[in-house]
Formats: structure tokens, C-alpha cells, sequence
């Protein structure tokens, strides 16, 4: 996404990244500083992007101490898929300091955030998502502002439960087929022109098959998306017994050591030949 901006003639002011040595490539591609500090990315830029793993990264960015020291007058784009509520925690902090905050969940991977074609879901005030367009344009092909703080963050949660479902919904029916000796390119020329199709079957299907599991969305984030939305669920008393099913099934992959791996990956639980439990 840096590459994407710096390629569309904003200034990137600083990056930081608790993977010092990425940064610091970056920082040197770019011709700008690798911050030291999270302040320091604050007091280097109006705008400061984030992008993190889960809800406790989250809450340690937006302190006092750290990216809202001096933070008065600046905006904050947060594209990571956490809950809900921090989504909500952070608006609040935001505020407390004069600061703007608005969400920015992606429903895209990494080919499309570095080509700026990536799919937007925003969350929060109608005005700042408004300052924000020029950026928002630059990084993404579709970009649909859904509400206030959080409500983005429940859109977001849904898309990957229901990916997460149909991506090990695809590696049974491979799986399947590989047992029964069936080709499985024939098989999955089958399901694209049947009720079997999905964009899952686009990107997911071929990988599947060749065990070619490069990772663009690990399937340690699946687990941790789908649990996002099993929350909510359970908050609403609400079964939802094929998203368990599948959190179950990328929680194993995490167990036994395949977390890393692309989401694809969850084909080698799938696979007679494969077994790995």
C-alpha cells in the first residue's frame, strides 16, 4: 500500500513495522525514515495508516504514549480486521485527543493492494470518510462507506466467515474427488459451470490441487476472522454450526504447525494422501 501511494505522488513520510528489517526496506525504496518509535510516525504525517493482526495490537497502537501522542489535528485510516468494539474504542480515543479516525477494512490481498485496486468497507463519520477519498481512491477499485465506527468491522467479519466456509467447503469436494481418482482439473472445470462455483474456486482451487499454498491471507487470520464472527453470533444467541465447523478446521492447521500457510492450505486436512493429523 505504500508502494501504491508513493506511486500515486503522495509523500510517504515515515514507516513502521514491528518486523524492523521490512521496514526498513521500504523506508530505503521509498526515501523516507523508518520510524523508531510509534509517536514519531504520528508527528511525521497528517495521515497515518494502519494495518495489524488482532484486537491487543490494536488497543497498544492508539495510546497516550504511542500513535496518539501529539496526535491532535491528524487522521487515521485503520484497515485491520479486528472486532467491532476496538473499531469503536479507537473513534473514542481519537476524539478524546482532537484526532480523526475512520475504518477502512479491506476485502482484498496483497496483489490488489499493491495494484490500488483493493475493496474498501468504511466505518465512521460521513465527514471524515469524505477527507479521507483522495487516499481511499489511490488504494482501491470499490470503495462502500456502511456506517458508524464498527458496523464496517461486522461486514468485514461476514465476508471472511463466508469465504472461510466456502474455501474448506471447496477442499472437501476436492478431496473427495481425489479420493475417488476423479481429475481434479476436469472437477473443477465442473464446479465453475455449476451450482459448485465461487470466487473461492477462482483463486483457491488450482493451489488446492498443485499444493501450491503461497501465503495471501494466512490461515491463522482465517481462524481468527471466523472467530470474529462467532462472537458476534454468540452475542445474538445465534448457531451458526458451518462457521464453528470451519473455525474448527483452520484451528487445527494452527495446531499442527500449518497456520502460515495461505487459507488454501486447509486442503492438506482434506486430502487423503495428505493427512497430516
Amino acid at each position: 500500500m505504500a508502494r501504491r501511494l508513493h506511486e500515486q505522488d503522495f509523500i510517504i513520510s515515515s514507516v513502521y513495522d514491528v518486523k524492523i528489517q521490512t521496514a526498513q526496506v521500504i523506508a530505503l525504496e521509498l526515501s523516507c525514515p523508518c520510524a523508531t518509535s510509534l509517536a514519531e510516525v504520528t508527528a511525521s504525517a497528517d495521515v497515518i495508516l494502519t494495518i495489524v493482526t488482532n484486537d491487543a495490537a490494536m488497543r497498544a497502537l492508539f495510546q497516550k504514549d504511542a500513535l496518539l501522542q501529539n496526535a491532535r489535528g491528524k487522521l487515521f485510516i485503520n484497515c485491520a480486521t479486528v472486532s467491532p468494539e476496538v473499531h469503536q474504542e479507537v473513534e473514542a480515543a481519537c476524539q478524546a485527543v482532537e484526532a480523526r479516525s475512520l475504518e477502512a477494512c479491506m476485502a482484498s490481498s496483497i496483489t490488489q493492494a499493491r495494484a490500488g485496486t483493493l475493496y474498501l468497507m468504511c466505518a465512521g463519520h460521513p465527514a471524515v470518510f469524505a477527507q479521507a477519498q483522495p487516499i481511499l481512491q489511490a488504494l482501491s477499485s470499490h470503495c462502500r462507506f456502511i456506517g458508524p465506527a464498527g458496523s464496517a468491522a461486522q461486514v468485514k467479519a461476514l465476508v471472511n466467515m463466508v469465504m472461510n466456509i466456502n474455501t474448506a467447503g471447496l477442499a472437501e469436494g476436492l478431496g473427495l474427488g481425489n479420493a475417488l481418482g476423479l481429475d481434479l482439473s476436469m472437477l473443477r472445470e465442473v464446479f465453475a459451470e455449476t451450482g459448485a462455483n465461487s470466487r473461492v474456486l477462482e483463486t483457491d482451487g488450482e493451489d488446492m490441487q498443485n499444493r501450491d499454498h503461497a501465503c495471501f491471507f494466512s490461515a491463522a487470520h482465517a481462524a481468527k476472522d471466523s472467530g470474529i464472527a462467532l462472537q458476534l453470533a454468540r452475542a445474538l444467541n445465534l448457531k451458526l454450526p458451518l462457521a464453528t465447523a470451519t473455525l474448527a478446521q483452520y484451528e487445527l492447521m494452527t495446531k499442527v504447525g500449518l497456520g502460515e500457510l495461505d487459507k488454501s492450505g486447509v486442503a492438506e486436512l482434506t486430502f487423503k494422501n495428505r493427512t497430516v493429523v
